[in-house]
């Protein structure tokens, strides 16, 4: 890819964030899909599933691209992370049990001493969370019950990436040093 093509994804972009322009995205999409799909595919995802992430991915192009910042990245490296980061929300997805797969009825018998445990660490933990500064819990919030990527925190709150990582790295780090401290005195 030369700095021409290069010029013209970004400006395409640029149209379909500015005017919606269909004739822009379907350029977009014909260059992108297809590539998109292949590289989903590399990646392990099974041809179906590669071709439903791909236009899932072209839709958020579409969607989200006031996002776009050519100052920052080329098209194709923005169209790509989105992929990127959709193929890691399909790997958790595909990681958690489906609800026929979770077990129904009643549970055995829990200890009371585990049942007491596990409800004193839920209070320590969330005594921990609210001793954290705001913007380390918000990011903290966020990424674990949210469930959100750091991609998609970076997005909603307009932060750099790096910004992100580092107040979750942070946070995780007190959260530890906390439940541990606790732990030590009891």
């Amino acid at each position: 890819m030369d700095k021409s093509d290069k010029t013209l994804w970004a400006e395409l972009v640029t149209r379909v964030a500015r005017a919606q322009d269909a004739q822009a995205f379907t350029m977009l999409f014909e260059h992108f899909a297809p590539r998109v799909k292949a590289f989903l595919m590399k990646s392990g995802a099974d041809p179906t599933t590669a071709e439903e992430c791909a236009q899932d991915v072209m839709a958020t192009v579409w969607h989200k691209a006031a996002q776009f910042d050519p100052a920052r990245a080329s098209a194709a490296t923005w169209i790509f992370t989105i992929a990127r980061n959709r193929r890691i929300d399909m790997l958790r997805r595909d990681r958690r049990p489906e609800p026929e797969d979770l077990p129904w009825g009643p549970d055995s018998e829990t200890d009371q001493f585990d049942a007491l445990a596990l409800q004193q660490d839920t209070e320590k933990l969330a005594q921990a969370l609210n001793a954290l500064p705001e913007k380390q819990r918000k990011m903290i919030e966020s990424a674990y019950f949210g469930d959100l990527t750091h991609n998609e925190i970076a997005d909603e709150t307009g932060l750099p990436l790096g910004t992100i990582k580092s107040r979750i790295r942070l946070a995780l780090e007190r959260l530890r040093h906390s439940m541990t401290e606790q732990k030590e005195t009891t």
